[in-house]
């Protein structure tokens, strides 16, 4: 029976017509069925992917920040390797996150915008406009700005070398007796190659981010610089004695503070000439009085020594009088006593190592 709103037309050829668009619209919804079905399979197969490498995600959190009982008992998995599974269970998640979002379209063509922090007001901005493009139908037309859509995205510009190329010219004066010239600028590696930038790009490199000189010395090479790993490391000794005078003046800069913290940690030290490591130490003397209403910047000093003698402290604190931060070592609190030869410091406890010992 016909519906009484279906009106089918007499004509042949018009009922045809019809008839072929309805099967295109029902092909069309199957399609679209199906396609629904399959976006449906794999978004399930996705989110169980995902939550099994959360789940592996979660435990190797716990294994890495997690309470004594809570780590990984294998003493074949160091915190660097745990750090590298880390990472690339995130790097699995977030690939197969993609996998599933490109196959998601939206009504206007474009994503949401997600919520995210704001970049430093320190980075340098780059302004890029793009205009609509010029069309037939708009020319004669006056455009008037009503409004526009900003987004930001973080650049980055990549480490390049280059030589800097320094000319004194040589002057003599026209039917007068004498040469004139600039005198050369001094240079902390003397007749050497590097700048004091280059200087500065391998110690951080080496010092802050533990990137020993052998991988950066792969990684100059492929840029074609050869630079020596034994030069890079005569380089880093030269520089370490030319700070001296700097690293003093940050120590004696924090030595004038009411408050300092103090602590020391073990360092693995390759000794000379046996190709073993031994363990030194790492002294540690900061200064913070932002939390007391200070306006000083924030220091961190520190001293390397072969040895965690009281005599080692002594030294690096000869003079100060204040109150000292520490945990329980002895060599504080001789160091605090009249006979210590720093009377007048005080000894403040800290709560984690309170808690500890109780």
């Amino acid at each position: 029976m016909t519906p009484p709103d279906l009106q089918l037309p007499d004509d042949v050829e018009t009922l045809k017509a019809m008839l072929l668009a309805m099967a295109e619209k029902a092909a069309r919804a199957d399609a679209l069925e199906s396609e629904v079905a399959d976006l449906k399979a794999r978004n399930a197969d996705a989110d169980g992917r995902i939550e099994r490498l959360t789940q592996i995600l979660k435990a190797f959190d716990r294994a890495r920040f997690g309470q004594r009982s809570e780590k990984l008992a294998s003493p074949t998995i160091d915190d660097e390797q745990q750090a590298f599974v880390f990472e690339e269970i995130e790097t699995g998640i977030a690939a197969i996150r993609a996998q599933v979002n490109k196959s998601v379209t939206y009504p206007d063509g474009k994503r949401p915008p997600r919520p995210r922090k704001g970049f430093a007001p320190h980075l340098e901005r780059v302004e890029v406009v793009i205009e609509p493009d010029e069309v037939p139908e708009h020319v004669g037309k006056q455009k008037v700005l009503i409004g526009e859509d900003v987004s930001e995205r973080l650049d980055v510009v990549p480490a390049k070398f280059r030589v800097i190329v320094t000319r004194r010219p040589k002057y003599a004066f026209k039917n007068e007796d004498g040469v004139i010239q600039a005198a050369a600028p001094t240079h902390i590696i003397e007749g050497g190659i590097p700048t004091e930038a280059l200087l500065a790009q391998i110690a951080v490199s080496k010092y802050a981010d533990g990137l020993p000189l052998y991988r950066q010395e792969a990684i100059y090479a492929r840029d074609k610089v050869e630079l020596d790993r034994k030069l890079m490391a005569q380089w880093m000794g030269k520089l370490g004695f030319e700070l001296n005078i700097l690293a003093d003046y940050i120590l004696a800069e924090i030595k004038k503070a009411e408050r300092i913290f103090a602590d020391e940690t073990t360092l693995p030290t390759l000794a000379p000439g046996s190709g073993s490591a031994k363990t030194a130490w790492l002294w540690a003397y900061a200064r913070d009085d932002r939390p007391f209403g200070g306006s000083g910047p924030p220091m961190v000093a520190y001293r390397f020594e072969d040895s965690r003698a009281g005599d080692r402290v002594a030294r690096h604190l000869s003079g100060y009088r204040g109150i000292l931060q520490v945990d329980g070592y002895g060599a504080y609190n001789k160091l605090a006593r009249s006979d210590g030869g720093n009377d007048g410091m005080m000894l403040a406890g800290c709560w984690s190592h309170t808690a500890a010992s109780r």
